[in-house]
């Protein structure tokens, strides 16, 4: 539904140029929900704005339900006119709201419509029944200064859907919302998801909103994807620096002669006593030195790391026995207590 190919996209002001896209690739399947996560400056906004073309990309190509938009970027009376045609196909929720403040709320969901022509009558029927299913039919009247920010948000939503798009594009519509609020928005977008097949593409900096209702995630850093994946295709992949920051799981090993590895649980697994039962038929000590939890797209998924007694070739068999029942198994190198003296020592001479 949704790829670009080799996007670039560089910013250029006073004589200087700042690359905030490097050669993305993504693919966006029909009807699932994506998730771009990164940390400020990873380019995640750009490239969502590039998406609808609100930034033009320096080069590279961007194709939402198989027509090229960035065809459709030239100059000229047609090509604006084209342009804005394949948008109005497209939905936008923005991080703050955007909302006229001299507008009602109805009179906010209207505004797309207006532009795009419809009649008054046909305009009212639409937004009253977009407020219906965002759940704010009762506060069509009231004014955005009324309203909380979880509120305000679901008004954005109800705008964004307001021209029947196929593909929904979220700035870190949650960012600004405290955590109850911004698990009922989560629960909204999944349930628009199914409703209505919707294609989401959602920009965030939090991990819980990939957890909580995303299909597969690519992680941005520097202006590029570093991983992409559906969510337990990442899980599944030893070395995920996504999976690691989804399920962050700590602890060193007692002794730097003991093996450390992480256990991840998906699917049946999650619910089977699979350390115990390596405990008991090994006769080995097991310690657990951290372990995360959660709930994936209904499913549990979780990590552990635990430690064995002796070195990593004495303990092949017990990690053998892991793996045979379907986990995924990550041997963690220790550093060496001199090497992490030294790292500690180079840290804070670099902080002076």
């Amino acid at each position: 539904m949704i790829t670009t190919t080799d996007l670039r996209k560089v910013y250029r002001s006073h004589g200087r140029e700042v690359t905030a896209l490097d050669g993305v690739d993504l693919h966006v399947r029909e009807g699932e929900v994506y998730g771009v996560v990164g940390r400020s400056g990873a380019g995640k906004s750009s490239l969502i704005r590039c998406v609808n073309l609100l930034e033009r990309p320096t080069s590279g190509t961007v194709t939402v339900d198989g027509l090229d938009l960035t065809a459709l970027g030239g100059r000229g009376v047609r090509a604006g006119r084209e342009l804005r045609r394949a948008r109005s196909r497209i939905g936008m929720v923005f991080q703050h709201f955007n909302l006229l403040s001299s507008r009602t709320v109805q009179d906010n969901v209207e505004l797309p419509l207006e532009i795009l022509g419809l009649t008054r009558a046909a305009r009212a029927r639409r937004a009253r029944e977009l407020l219906d299913l965002v759940g704010l039919f009762d506060k069509a009247g009231a004014y955005p200064a009324q309203l909380s920010g979880g509120q305000k948000q679901r008004v954005g939503i109800a705008r964004a859907l307001a021209g029947e798009p196929k593909v929904l594009l979220s700035d870190e519509a949650t960012s600004a919302l405290d955590p109850q609020t911004t698990r009922s928005i989560l629960t909204l977008l999944r349930d628009l998801n199914r409703r209505l097949g919707l294609t989401v593409l959602l920009i965030t900096h939090e991990m819980d909103v990939v957890k909580t209702v995303c299909d597969s995630a690519a992680l941005m850093r520097g202006g590029r994807v570093a991983e992409s994946g559906t969510v337990a295709e990442l899980l599944a992949t030893p070395g995920s620096q996504l999976a690691r920051e989804l399920f962050p799981v700590g602890g060193a090993a007692s002794t730097p002669h003991d093996t450390v590895v992480d256990v991840t649980f998906h699917g049946d697994t999650a619910a089977q006593p699979v350390i115990s039962q390596l405990a008991r038929t090994y006769n080995v000590d097991v310690s657990i030195l951290g372990a995360a939890m959660d709930t994936v797209g209904g499913r549990q998924i979780g990590r552990m790391r635990i430690q064995l007694p002796g070195a990593y070739e004495e303990n092949v068999v017990p990690v053998g026995f892991l793996r045979e029942r379907g986990l995924q198994v990550e041997h963690v190198v220790q550093a060496a207590p001199e090497h992490v003296a030294q790292a500690a020592a180079e840290q804070k001479e670099t902080v002076r």
